[in-house]
């Protein structure tokens, strides 16, 4: 295996019309270690939400093709989810479709000792997230100098608006 990023990649060409077909959109998929184990996270959105019958659904469709395909070498877990009420924000479409959310953000770097923000998210431009911070002044930063961005009261009129 070339790296992570590969992995990804070919379990998303792998795992995508069987979501399609399902009706179902991958909003992201990681592959990670923690401790000695390795997981294969995938998290699936629809609109309407994402039931436990459309995670076991999407696993059964996928596993056999994950399986011959043989993407990862070693040995993981599969875990097929709702990204949850406090989704994190990871693709351009999904800070494009949030604007005007409320958002909770944390900083690689603080600023002025400060980490962790929340407030409405603004603006989302080639990698640059303005957020009106809850005292009314308003922060840019690079995605990158980000370590997530997750909605925050996640409102499901947001979420099935486009």
């Amino acid at each position: 295996m070339a790296g992570k990023g590969n992995t990804v990649s070919k379990v998303l060409e792998i795992i995508t019309p069987f979501a399609e077909e399902l009706g179902l959109d991958i909003w992201d998929v990681r592959f990670l270690k923690e401790g000695t184990d390795w997981y294969l996270r995938i998290f699936i959105d629809k609109e309407g939400g994402v039931s436990i019958d459309d995670c076991v659904d999407l696993t059964h469709a996928i596993t056999k093709s994950l399986d011959d395909a043989d993407p990862i070498s070693q040995s993981y877990t599969l875990e097929v989810s709702s990204p949850g009420i406090e989704r994190e924000l990871v693709k351009d479409e999904h800070f494009e479709r949030f604007i005007g959310s409320a958002i909770m953000m944390r900083l690689i770097r603080p600023i002025e000792k400060v980490r962790d923000f929340s407030g409405t998210l603004e603006a989302y431009d080639d990698g640059r997230i303005t957020v009106r911070l809850t005292d009314g002044s308003e922060l840019t930063v690079l995605n990158k100098e980000t370590s997530y961005v997750k909605l925050d009261d996640f409102n499901m009129n947001d979420f099935n608006s486009d």
